[in-house]
């Protein structure tokens, strides 16, 4: 039995899995805010997972943790998970202490393109282009993931495609990030709604202009990310996940919409089948946690 926990920046998801990688137990519970909440919201998690399961720490084959932010998976060091109120936090020696056993931590996003890849049933090449706040990707070649050099890989969110665009978080001007993500809507939507991209869709049905302009700029957007993915990385699949995956259908459609009017006007990229390689991750599943326990036993 595996245990892997996925600490969100409100919630944490946590998951014991068997050794065929199924779902046994699932918890979830609020994300403490700070250096100590957020190694006491796992040992936390632990602990429930074990009521569950009957197993004490040391009885699972090994622990993952799957957490924002730059991530040494070498060290289990965490730092600038901002929106947790880390900036430098040794995870993986903290937690080792307090439960007697060794963890392993990885970026969430990573562990959430291991969790995906392994619940499709995929082979061969796969990114997960996470859309959340911000833009992340995760690759995996062959069942491992490919982190990079420096453990940078997947960070396509920050490639610039407009020098005239918005400033970016990062520094840059017209990263990708800037018009395809839930932060991006929110600057260009402002609404009450909690989830600003429903309001966005919602008004966008109902025929307001703006809306559909925005709404065209995230397709087109992601459509971006996923080309990038396929011409660096020639991944087989692009499977499309976080918070703005819950707008479903709606937005694969419009993303697939985009891809199959650049192959109007590009052979070249019409060979690529760039539609056919994308989908969205099932609705409700827990990925990022599936895969942060797939990680604990590397």
């Amino acid at each position: 039995m595996r245990l892997g926990i996925d600490i969100g920046g409100t919630k944490t998801d946590a998951v014991a899995v068997d050794e065929s990688g199924d779902l046994r137990q699932r918890v979830r519970l609020a994300t403490g805010f700070g250096h100590a909440a957020v190694v006491e919201t796992a040992v936390t998690a632990v602990a429930r997972i074990g009521e569950l399961t009957g197993l004490p720490a040391g009885g699972f084959d090994s622990i993952g943790i799957g957490i924002p932010g730059m991530v040494d998976s070498a060290s289990g060091d965490v730092a600038h998970a901002v929106n947790l109120g880390v900036e430098r936090l040794e995870l993986g020696g903290e937690l080792a202490g307090r439960l007697g056993v060794g963890v392993r931590v990885e970026n969430d996003v990573k562990a959430a393109a291991l969790g995906a890849y392994h619940l499709l049933g995929l082979g061969g090449t796969m990114a997960y282009l996470n859309l959340g706040t911000g833009m992340a990707a995760g690759i995996v070649v062959d069942g491992r993931l490919w982190r990079g050099a420096s453990g940078i890989a997947g960070e396509i969110g920050h490639l610039p495609v407009d020098p005239a665009g918005a400033l970016c978080a990062c520094g840059q001007r017209g990263c990708i990030e800037t018009t395809a993500s839930g932060s991006a809507i929110a600057r260009q939507w402002p609404t009450d709604d909690p989830f600003p991209a429903r309001a966005l869709y919602a008004a966008a049905a109902a025929g307001d202009t703006e809306a559909r302009v925005i709404a065209g700029r995230l397709a087109e957007g992601i459509a971006s990310a996923v080309r990038v993915l396929v011409l660096t990385v020639d991944v087989e699949h692009v499977v499309i996940g976080g918070g703005l995956s819950h707008l479903g259908e709606r937005l694969l459609s419009d993303v697939h919409e985009v891809l199959e009017e650049w192959g109007r006007t590009s052979p070249f990229l019409a060979s690529l089948a760039l539609p056919r390689r994308v989908r969205l991750v099932p609705e409700g599943s827990p990925v990022a946690a599936l895969g942060a326990a797939l990680v604990g036993g590397y």
